[in-house]
This record gives structure tokens, sequence and C-alpha cells, in this order.
């Protein structure tokens, strides 16, 4: 099942190149948090990124990408998927391993089922975080992608998980792919460690 493939291909062909993105004012809120050490392919770290979750918007998700975090699964998944002024893609755990053949990443999952859609009326905006899925809404599982930009053309189609508050100079700095295949990257940074954190009251 090839996620995020023909769909957001063309759709991105719309999307248009973000040079110059200013980071929106975001405030952290009750959390959880996900927090990921992003390396490249050396493994020599690049920075920590702080993404807010959402669970009163997206519970089932939210579940998913933390059970997957606290389980280890994230730690050494590759960014398989990063097309410049649209999105970075990860999550593959199945074929998105960094120490094993990449050449499949972003048509796997997980060995857990598939999630049912927990479509919402938030925005697709720089920094949203969004599950990655096939054409068919019930397929999300663990993959998920970070805006590089506003993407409003993704509003209401695909489910939103959370939002960047910290890192936005390490988001930027993910190895982008190469623009001819759909934005798939050869040599990609990864997420060295992904941990989840308690936001304090």
């Amino acid at each position: 099942m090839h996620k995020l493939a023909l769909i957001l291909a063309a759709l991105a062909l719309t999307a248009g190149v973000a040079l110059a993105q200013e980071n929106p004012a975001v405030e952290d809120g009750p959390g959880p948090n996900l927090v990921i050490e992003v390396a490249d392919a050396e493994g020599n770290s690049k920075g920590t990124m702080v993404l807010d979750l959402f669970p009163e918007v997206a519970p089932n998700h939210v579940a998913r990408l933390t059970e997957l975090a606290e389980s280890g699964a994230y730690d050494g998944v590759v960014f398989h998927r990063v097309i410049e002024g649209f999105m970075a893609q990860t999550g593959d755990v199945e074929h998105g391993r960094q120490d094993g053949d990449t050449a499949m990443a972003g048509m796997g999952g997980s060995d857990l089922p598939d999630l049912e859609a927990e479509f919402s009326d938030l925005p697709f905006e720089r920094g949203t975080v969004g599950m990655a899925r096939s054409a068919n809404p019930n397929s999300a599982n663990s993959q998920f992608f970070i805006d590089l930009a506003p993407a409003g053309f993704l509003d209401g189609q695909y489910t939103v998980v959370g939002q960047l508050v910290e890192g936005w100079e390490v988001l930027d700095s993910i190895k982008l792919g190469d623009p001819a295949a759909n934005g798939a990257v050869s040599e990609p940074d990864y997420m060295l460690s992904v941990t989840v954190a308690e936001t304090e009251e």
C-alpha cells in the first residue's frame, strides 16, 4: 500500500515552492508531545523537533503515535519523502529503517491495524502534523508528515494529529528528495530517537 503517493504527487505540483516561510505563532498545548531527534545519514544529530499532539482531535491516531514511540518503533526510521515547499514524511516502521533496505520505504506501516479516519476542520498550515494514508481514507497506520508550508488542499482529506512547536530550523534542514521521484530521498535523514513527553500543567 503506497502512502501519499499518486494523490499527493499530483497535488504537490500545484503547491508551489516556498522559499522563505514564516513560522506560525503556536503555543504548546496539553500534549502529549512527541520529541524527535533528527540525524543525517551518517548519524550526526541535526537537533530536536517537538510535536504537540492533539488527542482531543484525533484520539486514536495520537494513541497510535505514542504507542509506537514508546515502544521504540520509530527510532531509526527515515524521512523517506521530502518535497520542497510541501512536506516531510516519515514513520514507515516496516520498510523505513535507516539500518536496512529502504527501497520500499513509504509502502508499509506497522504490525498494528489501520485506523479509521478522524477528519477535523483544522487546517494544514506550516508545521501541521498529518497522518499519511493511501487512497482509502481509513488506511492510516504509522506514517505521518509535517508540513513545510501551508497545504490547504489537504484540509478535511487527511487526519490532523498535531503541530510542530519547537525545532523549526530542524524541520527546514531535513534533506530534500528528488522532485522527479515524488520527493524520494537518497541517503535520507532519519529519526535518531523518538520519545513521548507529557506537558506540565
